[in-house]
């Protein structure tokens, strides 16, 4: 009987749901249709679809569908307010701030390094280890990972020397979070700040007031033939970073190495109950080291990305708080590659779109720069509670 009730229940459910989810769809709308390539000057049809837009979403508020409800009314105020302001913009600032292409092609450029971080997160997590060090981790990764390159005169040997650097930061908070059993929020802030004083260190020890050189190597960009040829698509995904490339198959590859293979079954149990895990053998605290210094040296690319890939030069803490935004990409992206994929690129194109908006205004420019920050907090508000993380994450394990 209470199958046949819960059956039915999600049969009633499903249509508030879609109606929802189209509440959310025309707040999108509303806004778009006032932006370039469309350009309504007129603020009317805009106001009306984002009206629809919230009585959709207030219905399905009412009637149940709460969280994806009121989803649909934020989007559909966003999109009026939006329109609004869109229609009472200059024809020409609008033109220059949104450009489709360029904005998804620097949507890809800043959600890599988000993506590359997030995936270490992910399998560190999923074993049961929280990683708050990951900002401290591509710190690591930017700053070895141009010294490798300048030393070697090889983007590959720096690429490589940052992920060693990454995987070693992660043995140090492997250490103190499964042999030591430490708080591992603690270790990880300790981790972060570790690596913050290592690299400002090494960086002013050697290159000083001068910077970074100009000449060092860097990751190349690769071109799809027969993408670039394609109106559109080719101008914002034909060209990108290899790193960018390598981060889109890393998606693929973790998310079968996941649910696919005995390994990740084995690593998802570990960090599920980790007591009934090693009664059948597995063992624990070797799992979550391997984990854990894997996480590093994956965060450790992101950083690297951003050194000697993206602006080819070391800044200190030139991560600026990406490291953070990768652990919310985690929870959004419910331990999962390919939503966390989606939603680095939200995140990703957020930041694409706070790089344009000073157009608008100059003197607003520092205030844009926020909004990656203040979407951060808004999205992962959003999900907290219903995002279910791994059983035993965060808990020291201690053998019987």
């Amino acid at each position: 009987m209470s199958a046949a009730v819960a059956t039915a229940d999600a049969a009633r459910t499903l249509p508030v749901r879609r109606i929802a989810w189209a509440g959310v769809a025309l707040g999108v709308l509303a806004w778009f249709i006032a932006l370039p390539p469309v350009l309504l000057r007129t603020p009317v049809p805009s106001l009306l679809i984002a009206a629809a837009a919230i009585g959709a979403g207030a219905w399905a508020a009412r009637t149940g569908e709460r969280r994806i409800g009121w989803g649909a009314i934020a989007a559909g105020v966003v999109g009026g307010a939006g329109a609004w302001s869109a229609t009472r913009s200059g024809i020409s600032n609008l033109e220059d701030v949104v450009v489709w292409s360029a904005l998804f092609a620097a949507m890809l450029r800043f959600a890599t390094p988000l993506l590359f971080g997030a995936l270490g997160g992910i399998v560190s997590e999923r074993s049961g280890v929280v990683n708050i060090g990951i900002e401290g981790m591509m710190l690591m990764g930017a700053y070895f990972g141009i010294f490798g390159a300048e030393v070697t005169g090889s983007w590959v040997s720096g690429l490589l020397i940052g992920m060693v650097a990454g995987g070693a930061l992660g043995l140090v908070h492997a250490f103190f979070s499964v042999t030591l059993r430490a708080d591992q929020i603690v270790g990880g802030v300790a981790i972060n700040l570790l690596a913050a004083g290592i690299t400002g260190y090494l960086f002013v020890d050697r290159y000083g007031e001068q910077g970074t050189p100009d000449n060092i190597p860097r990751v190349p960009e690769v071109t799809l033939p027969l993408v670039r040829d394609i109106a559109f698509i080719g101008d914002a995904f034909g060209r990108a970073s290899l790193l960018t490339w390598v981060g889109l198959l890393m998606v693929v590859v973790l998310g079968v190495v996941l649910f696919r293979t005995p390994f990740g079954l084995r690593l998802r149990a570990i960090g599920e109950h980790p007591r009934a895990a090693e009664t059948v053998g597995l063992s624990v605290r070797g799992t979550r080291y391997l984990a854990v210094v894997a996480s590093g040296m994956l965060a450790a690319i992101g950083g690297a990305y951003l050194s000697i890939g993206f602006l080819g030069s070391f800044n200190q803490g030139m991560t600026a708080g990406r490291g953070y935004i990768a652990l919310a990409v985690v929870i959004c992206g419910k331990w999962r590659p390919a939503l966390a994929l989606a939603f680095a690129c939200l995140f990703g194109f957020s930041s694409a779109l706070a790089q344009r908006l000073p157009a608008f205004s100059e003197s607003g420019a520092t205030l844009f720069q926020a909004l990656p920050y203040v979407l951060t907090v808004i999205v992962v508000a959003g999900v907290i509670g219903r995002s279910r993380p791994p059983a035993a994450v965060g808990q020291p394990y201690t053998r019987e």
